[in-house]
C-alpha cells in the first residue's frame, strides 16, 4: 500500500489549464497550505500534517512537475516559474473554499510561498520557509569552491536535455544522493516513504529540471524587480535553516531580514528534511508563528 498522510482525504483540484494538482486535506480550523520540497512530495508533511489537522484544516498539494500532480511541458519560462507555481497555490485555496490562508514550504516549496507572499500579500496572513534563501540571494551566496555544495543547481540550470538525459539514465542514484548527503537522521525516511520519493522524481526528471531551470532565470527577474521597487513580505514571517551561511559565509537572518518586516528566524539543530527529522519542532514553530 502506497503510503500517505493518515486520517487526510485526497482529491485532484483544477488549478490552472491543464493542470490539476494532487492534494491531502484533513483536520478542520484556519487553513494551512504546506508546500513540499526536492526530492520530495507532499508527503514529506506526514507527521507535522497530522500534529496542525488538530487545529488547522492542513492542505497537502504535490507541486505541479512532482509527484502525483500534472506535468505541463516546458514550453516557455512561465511555466514552471514559482510566480506561476503561486498561482497554483492560491487557485487550489480558492477552490477549496479559502481567501486568505498561512503557508509553509521547504526548499523548492519555500520558493513558492516566498513568491506567494510578495505577489499576493493579502491572501497570505502568515508565511513560513524552511531551509532555504530567495532565489536571488541564494545565486548570489555562491561563490568559488563552496558553491560544488549546489552543484545540482547549476546541472539543471543549463538549456534543455543534457541535464534531463544525465539525471534520467540514472534517476534512482542522482535522487538518492540528495537524500542521503542532506539528512542527518538516516531513519526519518523509512524505506517505504524512500521508495516514493524515488518513484515519484523517476517518473518527474523533465519537470524538476525545468523548476529548477526557472530558478536560474524567469525567477531571478522576478526577484530583481521585486528587490528594485523594494517590495517585502509584510505579513508574519518566520524562516528556520540549518546554519549554511557559516559554510557559504553568509548572514542568513540579515538576507532574510531585507525581504520582512516581520521577521522570526532560528537555526534548527537537524538534517534538509527537518520536518521528517524534528517534527515536533517544526509543528511548534508553525504553531507559535499563527498565534503572531
Amino acid at each position: 500500500m502506497t503510503p500517505s498522510i493518515p486520517g487526510f482525504d485526497y482529491q485532484r483540484v483544477d488549478v490552472a489549464d491543464g493542470v490539476e494538482l494532487n492534494v491531502a486535506v484533513g483536520g478542520s480550523g484556519t487553513p494551512l497550505v504546506l508546500l513540499h520540497g526536492f526530492p520530495q512530495t507532499h508527503l514529506m508533511w506526514r507527521h507535522v500534517a497530522a500534529d496542525l489537522a488538530t487545529d488547522h484544516t492542513v492542505i497537502c498539494p504535490d507541486l505541479r512537475g512532482y509527484g502525483d500532480s500534472d506535468k505541463p511541458a516546458e514550453d516557455g519560462p512561465d511555466v514552471y516559474s514559482k510566480r506561476t507555481m503561486a498561482e497554483d497555490t492560491l487557485a487550489l485555496a480558492h477552490a477549496l473554499g479559502h481567501e486568505r490562508i498561512a503557508l509553509a514550504g521547504h526548499d523548492r516549496g519555500a520558493l513558492v510561498a516566498f513568491r506567494a507572499g510578495l505577489d499576493h500579500p493579502d491572501a497570505i496572513t502568515h508565511l513560513a520557509c524552511l531551509d532555504v534563501l530567495p532565489t536571488l540571494d541564494m545565486w548570489e551566496a555562491l561563490h568559488g569552491v563552496q558553491a560544488a555544495v549546489g552543484f545540482h543547481l547549476y546541472l539543471m540550470a543549463q538549456p534543455p536535455g543534457l541535464a534531463e538525459q544525465m539525471i534520467q539514465n540514472s534517476s534512482d542514484a542522482f535522487f538518492s544522493y540528495f537524500l542521503d548527503i542532506w539528512a542527518n537522521d538516516s531513519e526519518a525516511v523509512p524505506p517505504a516513504v524512500r521508495q516514493v520519493y524515488l518513484d515519484a522524481c523517476r517518473a518527474a526528471v523533465p519537470s524538476i529540471v525545468a523548476d529548477y531551470r526557472a530558478s536560474a532565470g524567469i525567477d531571478i527577474e522576478h526577484d530583481r524587480a521585486d528587490r528594485a521597487a523594494g517590495r517585502k513580505l509584510t505579513m508574519p514571517v518566520s524562516v528556520l535553516q540549518q546554519d549554511w551561511g557559516a559554510a557559504l559565509g553568509y548572514e542568513a537572518a540579515a538576507l532574510w531580514g531585507a525581504w520582512a518586516e516581520d521577521l522570526n528566524h532560528s537555526t534548527v539543530s537537524c538534517g534538509h528534511f527537518m520536518a521528517e527529522e524534528a517534527p515536533g519542532t517544526i509543528a511548534k514553530a508553525l504553531r507559535d508563528l499563527l498565534a503572531r
